[in-house]
């Protein structure tokens, strides 16, 4: 079902020649949703395991390559990225049994470095991920130690995927303890005690597994040295749920379940773990609301909880009546929206007002005992620890400052430099400016516009505007090696706070939800609009960026409004809005956009913008490169082949239609150095050539 061919050259010629794409056969799918008749020509690519598929994915990137190999200044900018990544990099210590732990990177490895130091200082590797497979595509997950420190459980990834693998080693002796476990998705892994742990995973799919629907989510118990086929289920047998989750309390005395069907709104349970076949307590039994318990303290239970309160709280109550009308307020809610950790005994509230960090710390009686002075205006996240650590670690960061490590006295209240990295980037010379602009409706928006001091306002400026407006999170500011080349180069790197993400609370969050996801995009276009009238760029130097829902914003964006930007910039997003929730986790999205089975007036709003569904013949779109990974199976690809068909076929005009898929390759999580610097000198490359620019901006 692909046909090789060969591409006109690029140069002089590129704008005015059009290029020859593989050809993408059409099959005759028809689906009806409530009469509607609905085609889908291209849903052979849903199979990622046939040949034709394969065979469609090497001829795409053979044309995506032989385009990007003629961009003159893509090597330029290749070793320039290369350059400016390549400064050591060193995590948070953290203590488990004899030793002290952290992650190192010298700035070249593909994957960061579990090192760890004894007593006396020696230092030696512990876990390197580099070592795993020989391309650098097997990642590291979670680490976790046994209450003694003498045991770990490590997980690894293959090929990006969400489906892990757990390895259970002895910490003296490196040893092997046991066979590895197999098939473990959207878990963690939670010790009790020494002897086991628990952990949480679906039945594989009969189908292909990166793609198979998966949406019962189990819990399971693993005794050490008991095959993994004995491992008993603890929760989710009867109660099917989508998303399972459990862990042990720090004292090892309870625990704590959270179970839920969309990624927004939980069950909550408990277990006394310290009483044989003690009962399975149910706290919260709904899904209105967001809780998990933070702490204990003896049977006296925290709760982090948007229960009543859309900006979330701190609550407390007795194990023995742990009901919801029984919790009482241990940190109210504020205008601000919390996010709670605990350390050395105390609370961390890091609070989040206009998407920059504030932190205050408080006892456990919910008594003020400072607000922490951060260094800046940006992003402050750590304060966590176990309760009898005397020194705590946060790391700070913005657009312009890369992320530094500082040690913090919560007794004294004092901060101190852990780990300021060495980078080749004069921050002195950027700045970070937010500002809040109007949406359709009246919504004021903020948005943080980063880019070099003394920046000419004549609309001439290269611009990247990147977004996401979903599932409550938050974008907040952070360093990037990517983005900062970007700006050395002249760019402009705006991020807009859309609605549906996490920046407001609740209330934003839900205002980009179902029928009112057209928000969303609202908010991105005006951001885009603000930037053109104030002449930081126009559409000729503008492209829209994001990644997942991210990826769906740029798709719906680009398709109702393709004058608006000169070049999109869709990641692995979710394309195909009316089929999402038929592959692997999907259905568990619900929450945010619905489905086309809920109701006739649900199927239409979501068609109305699905990607997939609103390519139009005849219309010219902007300069696009799709990305994504072929075993991607949070997003399966197959959202990304098929709206890249769909706009190669319909294009108007002369701009590129490139999808560039990474081979072995997820959703984003393990990428390697490599892969990942390859694909941000393309993306840019891809980007300033389509602006017209035949050599590096500065």
């Amino acid at each position: 079902m692909a046909v090789s061919t060969s591409m006109a050259s690029l140069g002089q010629t590129q704008k005015s020649t059009p290029i020859t794409y593989p050809k993408t056969a059409k099959g005759e799918t028809v689906d009806v949703y409530f009469d509607t008749k609905v085609s889908d020509p291209y849903r052979w690519l849903e199979d990622d395991r046939s040949a034709e598929t394969a065979a469609w994915v090497k001829e795409q990137n053979k044309v995506t390559y032989d385009y990007l190999s003629k961009i003159s200044f893509r090597e330029a900018l290749k070793s320039r990225l290369e350059k400016l990544w390549n400064y050591e990099k060193i995590s948070a210590p953290f203590k488990e049994g004899n030793f002290i732990y952290y992650y190192k990177n010298n700035g070249r490895q593909n994957q960061s470095v579990l090192y760890r130091k004894d007593a006396k200082g020696k230092e030696e590797i512990f876990l390197d991920p580099n070592t795993f497979s020989k391309l650098g595509t097997t990642s590291l997950g979670g680490v976790n130690f046994s209450e003694d420190g003498s045991k770990v459980a490590y997980s690894i990834s293959e090929g990006g995927s969400d489906w892990r693998k757990v390895i259970l080693i002895d910490v003296f002796s490196f040893k092997k303890l046991e066979d590895t476990l197999v098939d473990i998705k959207f878990s963690g892994v939670s010790w009790k005690g020494n002897e086991g742990f628990y952990y949480s995973s679906y039945d594989k799919p009969k189908g292909s597994e990166l793609s198979a629907k998966t949406d019962q989510h189990k819990l399971y118990y693993h005794k050490l040295g008991t095959p993994q086929k004995d491992d008993q289920v603890i929760f989710g047998a009867d109660q099917k749920r989508r998303y399972v989750g459990g862990y042990v309390t720090e004292d090892n005395h309870y625990l704590v379940i959270t179970a839920s069907n969309a990624t927004y709104g939980n069950e909550l349970y408990i277990q006394d773990l310290t009483k044989p076949d003690s009962p399975i307590v149910t706290i919260v039994d709904n899904f209105n609301s967001d809780s998990s318990i933070i702490e204990t303290e003896g049977s006296k239970l925290f709760i982090e909880t948007d229960w009543n309160a859309p900006n979330k709280r701190i609550v407390s109550v007795d194990f023995s009546s742990p009901k919801p009308e029984n919790w009482k307020d241990v940190i109210p809610e504020t205008e601000n929206v919390l996010t709670p950790t605990t350390g050395a005994g105390y609370i961390f509230a890091n609070y989040m007002k206009d998407a920059v960090s504030i932190v205050k710390q408080y006892d456990y009686t919910g008594k003020l005992v400072r607000e922490i002075q951060l260094p800046g205006l940006g992003t402050a996240s750590g304060f966590g620890s176990k309760k009898e650590e005397k020194t705590l670690y946060y790391s700070f960061t913005n657009y312009v400052t890369a992320g530094t490590i500082y040690s913090f006295e919560p007794k004294s209240g004092k901060s101190a430099v852990y780990d300021k990295p060495k980078v080749d980037f004069k921050s002195e010379n950027y700045v970070s400016s937010q500002v809040f602009y109007t949406s359709k409706d009246g919504t004021k928006i903020p948005m943080i516009i980063t880019h070099k001091k003394g920046l000419k306002l004549d609309g001439k400026n290269p611009t990247i505007l990147y977004g996401y407006g979903g599932f409550n999170v938050s974008l907040t500011p952070a360093f990037s090696v990517s983005n900062a080349v970007w700006m050395e180069n002249g760019g402009i790197y705006a991020v807009a706070n859309l609605r549906g993400g996490g920046e407001y609370g609740k209330k934003w969050h839900d205002a980009g939800t179902k029928m009112q996801k057209q928000n969303v995009f609202d908010d991105f276009i005006a951001a885009a609009e603000y930037l053109i009238a104030k002449k930081y760029t126009s559409s000729s130097f503008l492209a829209i960026r994001g990644g997942s829902n991210g990826g769906l914003l740029v798709g719906a964006v680009m398709t109702q409004r393709p004058d608006l930007m000169k070049v999109a910039l869709p990641a692995v997003g979710v394309m195909d809005m009316l089929r999402y929730h038929t592959f692997t986790s999907g259905a568990g999205w619900a929450f945010d956009y619905g489905t086309s089975a809920d109701s006739k007036e649900m199927f239409e709003y979501i068609k109305g913008y699905s990607p997939v569904a609103n390519v139009k013949s005849g219309v010219q779109y902007p300069a696009t490169m799709v990305t994504t990974g072929d075993h991607d199976d949070r997003v399966v690809p197959a959202h990304s082949f098929k709206f890249a068909a769909e706009l190669q076929e319909k294009q108007s005009g002369t701009n590129p239609v490139l999808i560039r898929i990474d081979i072995n390759a997820g959703h984003g999580a393990g990428k390697s150095l490599a892969a990942t610097i390859q694909e941000s000198c393309d993306i840019q490359a891809f980007t300033l050539y389509n602006m017209g620019f035949t050599a590096l901006p500065k």
